[in-house]
């Protein structure tokens, strides 16, 4: 294995440009993938999130596409992901990386108006960076050729499954010539993905650096129990976010979007400088809010697993999940965020009474206990009333005069994006809501409710002013009649 870029078989060019980026080792997988990328073989990479994968194919890509040329509406390359973020992040990467070559990359994903894209298109691109919704869009209006296409890039391949892409995967391969390169990144290799490297790639060169599903044993990893009513939970959250000495920043992941929102705004209300990243904002509150969270402008960043799958911000010292995830997949992606590069890092779950299937499921899946903490000052899991904290939030949500600013200085907070209106709908957006499970598929317990989001109803259907669903008298007996007064 190669101790620097110079044996790898990269041209001068690239390796000047990284450098200068300061990178002078590579990864594991950068130095199993790039010889045999720049071989012209069909590569299968299994990583974990914050291998440096995305280098393995970007730097030797740039040295194959020095020689040659784009022609109009005809890319060369052609790199498919799952969510706009992590293609925005491939097409950095290829900016700081192919800095001394004059190559033309285009990025195709949604929010972004089709007549800016084709302007691109109409001039040739040798790099098409695209989620599948927008390339297959962009192709049925008869924009893009992909008939000169070379190598295909399949990049978080697991993540495409679970976003319901691979009928999308499936059909772009059968538009690409047979004779190419295709490379192919997962953190996984489920039954359905292994079927669809069986059926779309030649004699693959398997990389694996690190065991299926392992995490870093650069992350601590902690348990808090929690209990299940909504404020007790987000009191909690707060409690052990001010108990962390050495929190420079954090990822606080949701299950659903519209907790990220609710979440976001009830830390903003508690002085935390917190925004929240989910797939119903616009592109440009969401590159608005990962620029501010990058560059320390915002310490909490309050996200939905497809929001932020693969982001590349090497220094987040804190993952937090405020609720387990439901796929034990998820839990290994999630706390990948920390403890990148070497650093150390810090991942704590919050689990309530009815998750104790969630967390077997993640620690039989990683092979090793998670170990458990009491949140300081008792436990997490208290039985009694709720605190003067809660109390307030509490009021607050049920009188519907929640405090916009928090009790410090706001100067440095994000603000919360508001969902859009209803549109037409990306591909990759409604991929993205056919997640959802069904109706009555959907857990009953509080933490999936939506919490203090729904009001109680009168048996005649009316809304009860001034209750809060999953309040103290939401399932344990009959509305005192004092709240019943109109």
């Amino acid at each position: 294995m190669a101790n620097d870029f110079s044996g790898l078989g990269l041209s001068a060019k690239v390796i000047d440009a990284v450098a200068a980026s300061g990178y002078t080792k590579p990864t594991d997988i950068q130095a199993q993938a790039i010889p045999h990328v720049l071989q012209k073989k069909d590569i299968i990479g299994i990583a974990q999130t914050g291998t440096g994968k995305t280098a393995s194919f970007v730097l030797p890509m740039l040295t194959l596409l020095e020689s040659g040329r784009a022609r109009a509406r005809m890319p060369r390359t052609l790199i498919l992901e799952p969510t706009r973020e992590l293609a925005a992040q491939v097409h950095e990467n290829f900016e700081k990386y192919g800095k001394n070559h004059k190559l033309s990359v285009a990025l195709l994903i949604g929010g972004v108006s089709f007549e800016d894209q084709n302007k691109v298109l109409d001039r040739g691109a040798d790099v098409l960076i695209a989620t599948p919704g927008r390339m297959l869009d962009q192709f049925e209006r008869g924009r893009i050729l992909l008939t000169g296409v070379d190598i295909l890039v399949i990049d978080e391949a697991d993540r495409m499954l679970d976003m319901g892409f691979i009928p999308d995967i499936e059909r772009i391969c059968g538009l690409l010539p047979p004779r190419r390169q295709t490379l192919f990144f997962s953190a996984t290799m489920p039954p359905e993905i292994q079927r669809l490297t069986n059926r779309f790639l030649r004699d693959p060169i398997k990389i694996e650096v690190a065991r299926q599903n392992s995490t870093a044993e650069t992350i601590e990893q902690r348990l808090v129990r929690v209990s299940g009513k909504p404020e007790e939970k987000r009191d909690a959250l707060r409690r052990l976010i001010r108990g962390e000495e050495n929190l420079k920043n954090a990822i606080i992941f949701c299950n659903r979007k519209r907790d990220v929102a609710t979440l976001a705004r009830s830390l903003e209300r508690h002085g935390f400088s917190a925004a929240g990243l989910h797939g119903d904002m616009d592109q440009k509150s969401r590159m608005e809010t990962l620029d501010s969270f990058k560059t320390d402008k915002l310490q909490l960043l309050i996200a939905s697993d497809v929001a932020a799958r693969g982001l590349d911000i090497p220094a987040v010292s804190h993952v937090f999940n405020f609720d387990v995830p439901t796929h034990a997949e998820d839990y290994v992606h999630r706390i990948g965020r920390t403890g990148r590069a070497g650093r150390s890092g810090v991942a704590i779950t919050l689990a309530t009474p009815s998750d104790g299937k969630y967390v077997d499921a993640i620690t039989k899946l990683i092979a090793k206990d998670i170990p458990e903490v009491k949140l300081g000052g008792g436990s997490a899991a208290r039985s009694e009333a709720p605190g003067t904290e809660e109390r307030s939030e509490a009021r607050s949500l049920r009188d519907g005069r929640g405090r916009r600013g928090g009790r410090g200085s706001r100067e440095n907070a994000a603000p919360v994006a508001a969902a859009p209106q209803e549109t037409e709908q990306p591909r990759e957006e409604r991929a993205e809501r056919s997640r959802r499970p069904a109706r009555n598929d959907r857990p009953r317990n509080d933490s999936h409710r939506g919490g203090a989001d729904k009001p109680a109803r009168e048996p005649g259907g009316q809304h009860v002013e001034g209750i809060v669903a999953d309040s103290p008298f939401g399932s344990d007996g009959p509305i005192p009649a004092f709240l019943l007064r109109k």
